[in-house]
């Protein structure tokens, strides 16, 4: 008998499997199909699980130049670990999702006991104690699109998690080279300062020993002796914004703030190639935050084809296997059949909730508004693309030139110091026209290092705002 009721329960496992099966292949032939058209992925190609078992991070260098600088922040600084938990934490909603299509299994275990023997005109007929197991396997098998839309919504948020992934490399490689040039910068006004220091101190001991021997007055000595501690002062803001700038870079690379860490390079001008018409281009198809705009309104479709699936019918399958009896073993009764002792069911159940007082047409319309709004929040934000694509275009333009212009001025301020210490030192030349010249050199130098600085800076802006990653800054 045992023998017979288990070739029965083998059509039930089968026609279970079936109704899995059947499940899976729709999800799998909905997928294929294209869910959302946009700009091209920028998001990193390798799943979540490759990334989070990446590399070990290499080893703190005493040296670093950008390229390197970069590629250490991006391993070690926490909001890329927050980055990619995040994006791990999707592949496995997306997981569940998937799970959520095959068939449930459900157990149960206990006894029911009544507090008197059940009889019949005084004869038992039922064990006072009864205990009973059950199996339950339930397979939905039409939910109103319901389950397809919610794992191809989960598929969507893993993909755009990508994409927020890549924006966080790209606002942590503009944070690292601003500021990494704003270090090579104060490098400049370090050295810059240091020289006029020099020139001052040699110009005070000139001054000096003319006014010993009675060829200037005191007033010249007092004022050389003013320029210098101007200078000095100077010279102390050059180097405290040289240690600040290299404090936030240790910072940036999760490195101790007070770490010995020499960042090396110099601030160059390349000519950049590109016009207005390519730099968008490559904006609107790289551009993470565009390529989030497109998967947020691909999710709000899903939302509101969810809300939608109330206007459908519910339909699922179940198996069932019962087995009852008078002890923990259940496996005898005296009371009890032997089909009531172990049988099992099967079947299928269809239900469909009409009316709700417009409830479901109500959230349904919502979500319609919903992706409306999604696709204007999309609209601005190729807009605001495009805006800083051409603002930091014309920064790069403008210091561009003013570079051409400060370099010519450093060679023509300092031929004028050199011009005016030799008259001075001829006693043909006055005081003050030597000031004026150091004052000049000092000047003009640091107008040369802020033009590179700024040029450099709006380059590195320029290729974020393209959705590009340059370690490296090489100027195209």
């Amino acid at each position: 008998m045992r023998k017979d009721k288990s070739l029965r329960i083998i059509p039930a496992f089968a026609l279970a499997l079936c109704l899995a099966g059947g499940a899976v292949d729709m999800a799998q032939a909905q997928d294929k199909a294209p869910a959302t058209s946009g700009p091209a992925a920028s998001g990193p190609a390798a799943s979540a699980a490759a990334l989070q078992a990446k590399a070990a991070a290499p080893a703190m260098q005493s040296s670093y130049d950008l390229k390197q600088a970069v590629e250490y922040g991006l391993a070690n600084n926490p909001t890329m670990v927050s980055a990619r938990a995040q994006l791990l934490g999707s592949e496995y909603a997306e997981n569940s999702a998937m799970a959520d299509f095959l068939p449930s299994a459900t157990a149960s275990y206990g006894f029911l006991s009544y507090d008197k023997q059940p009889r019949t005109q005084g004869v038992a007929t039922a064990d006072q104690t009864s205990w009973y197991g059950q199996l339950n396997l339930h397979q939905p098998v039409f939910t109103g699109f319901n389950l397809l839309s919610t794992y191809q919504k989960a598929k969507l948020t893993k993909e755009q998690n990508e994409a927020k992934l890549t924006q966080t490399e790209l606002a942590l490689i503009s944070a690292i080279q601003s500021y990494y040039l704003s270090h090579l910068k104060a490098k400049m006004d370090v050295k810059s300062a240091d020289d006029s220091v020099e020139r001052l101190k040699s110009q005070l001991k000139v001054t000096q020993a003319f006014y010993d021997v009675g060829l200037k007055p005191k007033l010249d000595v007092l004022q050389a002796e003013v320029d210098l501690a101007t200078a000095q002062q100077t010279q102390l803001t050059s180097k405290n914004s040289l240690d600040t700038t290299r404090a936030k870079l240790n910072s940036l690379l999760n490195l101790p703030l007070e770490a010995p860490v020499e960042y090396v390079g110099e601030l160059n001008y390349a000519p950049f190639a590109m016009d207005l018409n390519e730099c968008l281009t490559r904006a609107y198809k790289n551009r993470p935050d565009i390529l989030i705009g497109v998967k947020s309104v691909a999710m709000a479709e899903k939302d509101q084809t969810i809300a939608g699936s109330a206007f459908y019918p519910q339909v699922d399958a179940d198996f069932n296997y019962y087995k009852k009896g008078d002890s923990p073993s259940i496996n005898k009764s005296q009371y009890l059949s032997n089909q009531g002792k172990e049988y099992w069911t099967v079947g299928a159940n269809a239900s469909w909730t009409f009316f709700q007082w417009g409830s479901t047409y109500n959230k349904y319309k919502s979500g319609g508004e919903t992706v409306n709004k999604m696709r204007a929040d999309l609209e601005n934000t190729k807009l605001g693309a495009g805006f800083e694509v051409k603002q930091y275009l014309l920064s790069q333009r403008e210091a561009a030139d003013r570079i051409s212009v400060a370099r010519k001025s450093v060679e023509t301020a300092r031929e004028s110091y050199r011009m005016a210490l030799a008259r001075y030192q001829a006693q043909v030349g006055t005081n003050t026209d030597l000031l004026t010249a150091q004052a000049s050199v000092s000047s003009s130098e640091a107008s040369l290092s802020k033009a590179l600085s700024d040029y450099e800076t709006a380059i590195s802006n320029l290729y974020v705002a393209m959705g590009e990653k340059n370690p490296p800054l090489e100027i195209h």
